[in-house]
């Protein structure tokens, strides 16, 4: 048995994406298993045991290279490579789990027997289907959504679990950056502020109380994490709280972030896709969603726990928005409910 996955990005659909590698791989122990993804998801990936070829889709570089003529041989090239690469091997099953056109392009230019994804997708991708799955609820969860698809083929899904592979390198770092900052115990927690759109983001206060009562309270140590961007929201965090916050961003690639998420005790972050890498490490998430819907992308789990407000425009998926209230009305004592519940789930008191 020979299958393609088709799951380029983001980097939390990716991890969602696990799922349904794990059920395809537990019902086909011997299949060889492609994975197509995008270059900024291909971390999450490599290395994985569970995939035997990881063909890596560098759209973003591609495209750089498209507004450069003298770049356009190598950029030939590349592009000749890599679907020399995906036409290599002729595939029993491909699973189209992105749904866009990019998707579906490879989609139609692999050699497989049977080509399989929902129907009404966007961007046409569903032309390049030969077996189409009814149009999905679009509230329905993604990591359900995916599941489909391998029900599709017969297989069954009791417990969905996500093998994220980290590797010892990476929990040898993590154990490294918290001996630097002199963190020797395990009772940590992770604050994840970051996030591409400016309607996800709480406030720094917010994180900043919430820091200081799980330290008092609890005598965790709050570490904030985040890309090298984030560093002005972790020096506001710093800067507004009473007791010291441990600052790791721009310090830990994604595989070093699931590693520390593996150590933490709870984790606190906006709709991001680091929330869902903490949510496969099996440890408590208090997510914060306003302009998201958390039935369709929140953590999967029932140890996870979402604090929103209910707005009337919320979801509204805008980007931008003149009046955030969705976040910036939640309480710091909202978020620390959901904290204490969680902690007190997982037997820490």
């Amino acid at each position: 048995m020979r299958i393609l996955i088709v799951k380029l990005s983001a980097i939390g659909d990716v991890v969602q994406c696990l799922a349904a590698l794990n059920a395809l791989r537990t019902a086909w122990p011997d299949a060889r298993i492609t994975w197509a993804v995008g270059d900024a998801a291909a971390e999450v990936l490599r290395g994985n045991p569970l995939i035997d070829r990881l063909l890596v889709f560098p759209r973003s570089r591609w495209s750089g290279l498209l507004l450069r003529p003298g770049t356009w041989p190598g950029l030939f090239r590349e592009t000749h490579d890599f679907f020399s690469a995906l036409r290599a091997d002729s595939y029993d099953i491909a699973l189209d789990f992105q749904g866009l056109l990019k998707s579906g392009l490879l989609i139609g230019m692999c050699r497989a027997r049977r080509k399989i994804g929902f129907a009404g997708q966007r961007e046409g991708s569903s032309l390049f289907l030969n077996e189409r799955l009814p149009p999905f609820d679009r509230d329905e969860h993604a990591v359900l959504r995916y599941l489909r698809l391998v029900r599709h083929l017969g297989v069954d899904v009791d417990e969905p679990a996500f093998p994220l592979w980290t590797g010892d390198k990476a929990h040898a770092e993590v154990r490294n950056i918290l001996a630097d900052l002199g963190i020797a115990s395990k009772s940590i927690m992770v604050l994840t502020p970051g996030t591409r759109w400016k309607t996800k983001m709480w406030t720094c206060e917010g994180f900043a109380r919430v820091a200081d009562e799980c330290r008092a309270r609890w005598g965790l140590t709050p570490v904030v994490v985040g890309a090298p961007g984030d560093r002005p929201l972790a020096r506001a965090i710093q800067s507004m709280a009473r007791l010291p916050v441990m600052d790791l961003t721009g310090r830990t690639s994604l595989r070093t972030l699931a590693a520390l998420y593996g150590r933490s005790k709870l984790v606190v972050s906006t709709d991001t896709g680091p929330m869902h890498i903490a949510a496969a490490c099996d440890v408590p998430v208090v997510a914060l969603f306003g302009p998201t819907a958390p039935w369709r992308t929140g953590p999967f789990g029932d140890i996870h726990r979402v604090v929103r407000l209910g707005l009337e425009c919320s979801p509204c998926f805008m980007r931008n928005c003149p009046d955030p209230r969705c976040m910036t009305g939640i309480t710091p004592e909202r978020v620390l409910h959901e904290v204490e519940r969680c902690l007190r789930s997982a037997g820490f008191e």
